[in-house]
């Protein structure tokens, strides 16, 4: 099997892969049913149960969408992800802080880019994104057709800086996006705001169907990627190579060369517009906490172009999913590690941002205390963890003979090792995220504003001094190969 450069390898290598992709070709209507039929057959995370962690899928016949194929899921699967990444799922976190460490720059290209194949321009009287863009909506409350991979790509208009990040983006007209920039959360936000003040427009370029490397390498946050690191640099540092970008046609912006489509536009200063402007359901789309997100006002894009490979492939993911969970737990994994291991060496053993938080709002941390001295380091692991990651609401603390990555081992740990009156740390009136419903004051009276919340961490360690009184029961280690056939 080859080498992972694009979306169309990623796919090959999961193909070869028994049990990891399907395809069907009976159609699918894109609002709502592809993505109501992938809850029950991989989708898993926070979505609606029933739902299940199953193989990535190909929609070979999209509704309203003649030739177009969508893909969903591709890394709804910590196993997947690692096949992709060409590492133990267990070590992802690891991996990624070490990219993130030896960056390797994108480099521009100028041999023809596969992703401008095909070229339709605004300017045409036929052009219109709700045809040429197959985006699905997760629920029938949605606002409209979303673009849920997309990779934005823009540069600050004083420093220069590049910054790819993943935001949402709704389709509201043949020719106009919205997009939702959380407040202070994200560096083109941040490059947005500054074009405003400038009463300048911020060019961009928002490719789909690209490197999975890429996509999860874009999910890093501040301060591990502080404003003008480029987070294309971590995709070539899990590859070994530079990500190849190519100049946009219409726009003073780079795309990534080898993607399957690429929409070229401009975020327009001082233009504020409504989410849910065409469909007035209140709701925006599904967010990772399970929850309906409202539809709020938004940034708009106006679009100039559009390009594509040839019989392009539509990428997307349901927002509550495990797919979710890989793309914004790795990266969260990746933070915590790398500044515990740079405070405390040896002691964090691994970092687990598990499902059940949609891979930002919970984190199991295994920690190895190996002296008498080491008592009490693991609360201050998880008081590191927090400054990692703002986001992070609840921590676990095991030992290092618990499998952090297996949630029944956890909380074995804490049905054994964990005492409530003792052992709940909590820390209130924190910033963390806006998309938690119970973030707010209505809930407790110890909130003073949406978005702030108590902080809580779980210690399911043994205290030092009784280490002896906790080992687990011993078996014999041998290879069950030699009875069972794997």
């Amino acid at each position: 099997m080859g080498k992972v450069t694009d979306l169309r390898s990623a796919l090959e290598l999961l193909a070869s892969m028994p049990g990891q992709l399907i395809e069907t070709d009976v159609e699918v209507d894109p609002e709502a049913e592809l993505s109501g039929v992938y809850r029950h057959v991989g989708a898993g995370g926070t979505v609606e149960r029933p739902t299940k962690e199953g193989p990535a899928m190909i929609f070979n016949n999209v509704k309203g969408h003649p030739g177009a194929r969508v893909a969903i899921g591709v890394m709804a699967s910590r196993k997947r992800v690692g096949a992709l990444l060409d590492c133990d799922p267990k070590d992802l976190g690891k991996k990624m802080w070490a990219s993130v460490d030896n960056p390797i720059p994108p480099v521009l290209t100028d041999e023809p880019a596969p992703c401008q194949e095909v070229v339709y321009r605004a300017e045409d009287p036929d052009f219109d994104l709700f045809k040429l863009v197959p985006a699905p909506t997760n629920t029938p409350d949605d606002a409209g057709p979303y673009i849920t991979l997309g990779m934005v790509y823009a540069t600050h208009p004083d420093t220069g800086a590049n910054d790819i990040t993943i935001h949402r983006m709704c389709i509201q007209s043949r020719d106009e996006l919205s997009i939702f920039f959380t407040p202070g959360a994200r560096h083109i936000g941040a490059m947005a705001l500054r074009a405003e003040e400038l009463g300048q427009t911020l060019p961009v370029s928002i490719s789909i169907g690209v490197d999975p490397a890429i996509e999860i390498g874009s999910c890093f946050e501040p301060p591990t990627t502080p404003m003008g690191y480029d987070e294309l640099a971590v995709a070539g540092a899990l590859r070994g190579e530079p990500v190849k970008l190519t100049k946009c046609l219409t726009v003073d912006q780079r795309a990534i060369a080898n993607a399957e489509y690429v929409i070229e536009g401009e975020v327009i200063p001082g233009v504020r517009i409504e989410e849910d402007m065409n469909r007035h359901t209140g709701f925006a789309m599904p967010e990772f906490p399970g929850y309906t997100g409202k539809a709020g006002k938004c940034w708009k894009i106006k679009v100039k172009a559009v390009t594509t490979r040839k019989d392009p492939i539509m990428q997307t993911c349901i927002g509550p999913s495990e797919e979710h969970v890989s793309m914004a737990g790795i990266p969260t994994e990746a933070s915590i590690y790398g500044m515990i291991d740079k405070a405390m060496p040896g002691r964090l053993q691994n970092v687990y941002c598990a499902s059940p938080g949609g891979g930002k709002f919970m984190a199991v941390l295994q920690f190895k205390k190996g002296m008498p001295s080491d008592e009490g380091r693991q609360r201050q692991a998880a008081l590191l963890a927090f400054s990692a990651f703002s986001e992070l609401k609840t921590i676990f603390l095991v030992d290092e003979d618990v499998d952090c990555f297996d949630m029944n081992d956890v909380l074995w740990a804490m049905n054994t090792r964990f005492q409530g009156d003792v052992d709940i740390i909590t820390i209130p009136g924190v910033r963390t995220h806006p998309l938690d419903p119970s973030n707010d004051p209505d809930y407790s009276p110890s909130i003073r504003d949406h978005g702030i919340s108590c902080k809580t961490i779980f210690d399911c360690t043994v205290p030092y001094a009784m280490k002896d009184r906790f080992r687990r029961a011993k078996f014999m280690d041998v290879d069950p190969k030699h009875w069972v056939d794997e």
